[in-house]
């Protein structure tokens, strides 16, 4: 029997990188509390100020302010002065931490943590029987992917998606029928009726409070090209019908992804293009050890992604199915035309641009 030799040093780094993880993950909670009372902004217009000046301008109570404070200062996203018992937000840092800040702000995608955190007893549960966790056990997830989807999809429509596909505005300015398939709270979909009255638009989900934001958004907006509706994308049953249709990080999710594609290949006309928006991956796990955020997409899979699908007996695809995986399925769709596309400001999703012939 061979016996293993214990590297000490191996085991010390091993011990000091654990404890790098723990307190990452506590500032993970602690940015997503920054970026959901808006303490990120408040910091990024002051000058150096004290916890009681800032609590003051942010509306908060100081003593937990100073308390968040301390997290963001130990974690080095802070600086504190301690003469004068002040604090600054650098403004190399607030320039990835603030609303301002656009699509380079990461502190939204903080909130994933404590999101699934919630579920980590029902998670456990299904380590041990099986089965999934549906969705309407998750609170805000619907409130941080719509936060994630404008970041990731509707600030860079007109600029960067829609000109992956040409002639697509062209034909949007003259008039099309459009389906985005797991819409969500419709943010994309509605910002492209406003801007291409001419064209139709169709937003499907399968959850009721998405649905009702879009309805509710798309009402404000008094728009008379669009509609939204409640349907499972494995029940969608369209013949021909649209020009352009379009998923965003949705075909991982769905109970029967084999489905939903087929039921797009139908739906969309001979002439169409079928844009699919998801998450760059290879299928086989080897393949993601250099990518960036790996660890976490692999978490948001297993406790949402995954066990949300295996929840309505789905597939359980998850949301590193993987290039390989993708192809062969829409193959087996019927596509024929696959073409492969990636933005500079999106380094987590591929966009396939995919037609039938």
């Amino acid at each position: 029997m061979m016996t293993q030799t214990f590297d000490q040093t191996k085991a010390e780094a091993f011990a000091e990188r654990m404890l790098d993880i723990l307190n990452s993950g506590a500032l993970a909670v602690m940015i997503s509390i920054g970026h959901r009372t808006e303490l990120f902004d408040t910091m990024a217009e002051l000058p150096p100020s004290t916890s009681q000046q800032i609590a003051d301008a942010a509306g908060l109570n100081e003593r937990y302010v100073r308390e968040w404070l301390g997290a963001m200062v130990t974690g080095r996203l802070v600086d504190y002065n301690s003469i004068d018992k002040t604090y600054t937000l650098p403004t190399e840092y607030a320039a990835f931490l603030t609303r301002a800040a656009a699509s380079d702000n990461i502190a939204p995608f903080a909130q994933f943590i404590p999101v699934l955190a919630s579920v980590e007893d029902r998670i456990i549960e299904c380590f041990y029987k099986g089965g999934g966790v549906p969705y309407s056990e998750f609170k805000r997830f619907h409130a941080v992917m719509a936060e994630d989807s404008g970041q990731t999809v509707v600030s860079a429509l007109f600029d960067h998606i829609l000109p992956l596909i040409p002639g697509l505005t062209e034909a949007l300015q003259r008039g099309i029928e459009v389906l985005d398939v797991g819409c969500g709270s419709g943010r994309a979909l509605n910002k492209l009726a406003v801007a291409f009255p001419n064209s139709r638009f169709t937003g499907y989900d399968f959850s009721g409070e998405a649905i009702a934001n879009a309805n509710t958004e798309a009402q404000l907006r008094k728009l008379n090209n669009i509609q939204f509706e409640v349907k499972d994308a494995a029940t969608l049953d369209e013949c021909e019908r649209y020009h352009w249709i379009a998923t965003f990080d949705a075909i991982h999710d769905q109970a029967r992804p084999d489905i939903v594609l087929q039921n797009i290949y139908k739906a969309l006309r001979p002439d169409g293009v079928y844009l699919m928006q998801d998450i760059r991956a290879t299928t086989d796990v080897g393949g993601n050890l250099e990518h960036p955020i790996a660890p976490l997409l692999y978490t948001i899979s297993c406790m949402h992604c995954m066990t949300v699908s295996l929840a309505y007996g789905g597939m359980g695809l998850g949301a590193m199915w993987g290039q390989e995986k993708a192809l062969q399925m829409l193959s087996e769709a019927g596509f024929s035309s696959v073409e492969i596309k990636q933005l500079a400001h999106d380094f987590h999703n591929y966009y396939y641009i995919i037609k039938k012939s």
